[in-house]
C-alpha cells in the first residue's frame, strides 16, 4: 500500500504553494489558476488527482495567499515570462525536474510560456478554457478595460468580464467563484495584471505559429463562446495537440463539470 503523506504549505520568499506528495515514483502535476483566481479553484480536482500523482498547487503573484508578496514584485515588471519564472522557482525549490501542467484560462498562457522558456520541465499539459486567440469581442473587451482600469473600481470591470465570458445560468458557479477570489486582489495588482493584455495578441500569434514537441490536451466547454473556435483551429495546426469538448459547459470546465474534466484529464495523463 502506498502511504499518502500529509499536504504541506509553503510561503517562504516565493509564491505560496501547497503540495500533496505520495512518493518519488509518482509523476508531479502542477496546477495553474487564471487571473483573479487562486489555487482554491482546483478543490474539486485534488481528491481525484492525488490518488495517482504528486500535486503542486500555486497562487500566482498577488493572488490568493501570494497576495502578501505584492511589494516583492512591485519593481519586477509584469510579463508572462516573469510570471512563468515565478512558477519555475517553486519547482526548483521543491527539486521537481519535470511535471505535467494543468491550467485554466489565463493559466494556460503561463503553461505555454513555460513550454517556450523551459520545455524540458513539461511532460504534458492540460489546457482548460484555453486562451489561444482574441476575437473581435475579446479585443473590444480588453480595450475597454485598458481605458477604464484606473478610473473605476476593478471589481466593476471584473464582474463585467465574468458575465461576458460566462453569461449563462449554468456558468453561475464558476462565475461566482472567480468573482469571490478576485475580491481578494488589490486595485493596483489588478491594474498590473490587466496590463499583460497589451502583450497578448503578439504572444498568441507566436504560440499559434510555433508548435512544440510537448503533448497538449485542450479541454473546452461547448458553450465557451469566446475561445472554443480558436482552440479548434490551433489543434488542427499543432500535431502534438488534441481537443476534447465537454457538453453543457462554459469556460471553466473544471468547476462546472468537475467529474467529466477529472476523468478526461487523468485518462490523458496516464496514457502519456
Amino acid at each position: 500500500n502506498v502511504e499518502i503523506k500529509i499536504p504541506h504549505s509553503f510561503y517562504i520568499g516565493m509564491l505560496y504553494h501547497k503540495t500533496y506528495f505520495i512518493c518519488d515514483n509518482k509523476d508531479w502535476v502542477v496546477f495553474i489558476h487564471g487571473a483573479g483566481g487562486s489555487s482554491s479553484i482546483w478543490f474539486q480536482q485534488i481528491k481525484a488527482f492525488r490518488a495517482n500523482f504528486n500535486l503542486l498547487l500555486v497562487d500566482l503573484r498577488g493572488h490568493g495567499k501570494s497576495k502578501g508578496f505584492f511589494e516583492q514584485y512591485y519593481n519586477n515588471e509584469y510579463t508572462f515570462e516573469n510570471v512563468s519564472l515565478d512558477v519555475l522557482k517553486v519547482l526548483d525549490h521543491l527539486r521537481i525536474e519535470k511535471a505535467h501542467f494543468v491550467g485554466v484560462s489565463l493559466g494556460t498562457i503561463i503553461i505555454r510560456q513555460i513550454a517556450e522558456i523551459a520545455p524540458e520541465r513539461i511532460h504534458s499539459g492540460i489546457l482548460c478554457g484555453a486562451i489561444t486567440r482574441l476575437d473581435i469581442r475579446s479585443r473590444v473587451l480588453v480595450q475597454f478595460g485598458n481605458w477604464f482600469k484606473k478610473l473605476i473600481p476593478y471589481m466593476w470591470l471584473y464582474r463585467l468580464f465574468a458575465w461576458i465570458i460566462m453569461p449563462r445560468s449554468r456558468h453561475k458557479k464558476a462565475r461566482n467563484l472567480f468573482i469571490k477570489e478576485a475580491k481578494k486582489l488589490y486595485q493596483m495588482e489588478f491594474i498590473r495584471w490587466f496590463g499583460l493584455t497589451k502583450r497578448l495578441n503578439p504572444l498568441l500569434r507566436f504560440f499559434k505559429e510555433k508548435d512544440t514537441n510537448i503533448p497538449f490536451l485542450y479541454i473546452m466547454g461547448d458553450q465557451d463562446h469566446m475561445f472554443l473556435s480558436a482552440a479548434r483551429s490551433i489543434v488542427q495546426l499543432h500535431k502534438h495537440s488534441s481537443l476534447q469538448i465537454v457538453n453543457n459547459c462554459g469556460h471553466v470546465c473544471n468547476v462546472e463539470q468537475p467529474n467529466i474534466f477529472n476523468r478526461m484529464a487523468i485518462k490523458y495523463l496516464q496514457n502519456i
